[in-house]
C-alpha cells in the first residue's frame, strides 16, 4: 500500500490496516490516530512528526523505521520488531 491509499481510506473512516505492506512509505508528518496496524510491515517508515497515537502496533515490523518526534502514546508494541528503530526525541 502506498502513502495516498493509505490516507484516503483513513480519511474515509477506515482505521483497520491490519498485515499491510508500508516498508518504505513516507508518512512524515501524517495524523493516523487510532488506527490497527498490527501486524503490519513498516520497516523503513519515515513516520517523523507524525501521530499515531492510541495506534495498534502489536507485532509490527518497525525494524528501521524513523519516529524522530512521533506521538505514539497509549500504542501497543507488543511483539513488535523494534530493532534498528530510530525513536530519537518521541512521545511514548
Amino acid at each position: 500500500m502506498n502513502q495516498d491509499e493509505l490516507l484516503k481510506r483513513y480519511a474515509a473512516g477506515e482505521r483497520d490496516f491490519s498485515g499491510v505492506d508500508l516498508s518504505g512509505v513516507n508518512l512524515k508528518g501524517v495524523e493516523l490516530y487510532g488506527v490497527n496496524l498490527s501486524k503490519a510491515n513498516l520497516s523503513n517508515v519515515k513516520l517523523g512528526y507524525a501521530d499515531i497515537t492510541c495506534s495498534n502496533l502489536q507485532e509490527a515490523n518497525l525494524s528501521g523505521v524513523n519516529l524522530d518526534h512521533t506521538r505514539i502514546d497509549e500504542c501497543n508494541l507488543t511483539g513488535a520488531n523494534l530493532r534498528g528503530m530510530d525513536a530519537f526525541q518521541s512521545s511514548f
